[in-house]
C-alpha cells in the first residue's frame, strides 16, 4: 500500500489552518513519507521567512496515511 503525505499550514495567531494540501507523489512507506514531510515543512518555512512566521505564528504540520489510490 502506498502512503499519502498531506501538508497543512496553520497560524497560531489567527487559530486557523488552510485546507490540507495532498502531496502529488505517493511514498512506499511511512518512513520515507515522514522524512520527506519534515524536509518540505522546513523548506516552506524558509520560503515564508522569519518575519511572517513570527508575526503570524505560522507552523506547518503534516501527516502520512495509507492511500486508497493505486
Amino acid at each position: 500500500m502506498k502512503i499519502l503525505l498531506t501538508l497543512i499550514m496553520c497560524s497560531s495567531v489567527e487559530s486557523i489552518c488552510l485546507p490540507p494540501h495532498p502531496w502529488p507523489q505517493l511514498f512506499n512507506d511511512k518512513y520515507d513519507c515522514l522524512q520527506f514531510g519534515y524536509q518540505e515543512a522546513y523548506k516552506k518555512l524558509e520560503i515564508i521567512g522569519r518575519k511572517d512566521v513570527n508575526e503570524h505564528g505560522i507552523y506547518i504540520k503534516f501527516d502520512c496515511q495509507p492511500s486508497n489510490i493505486i
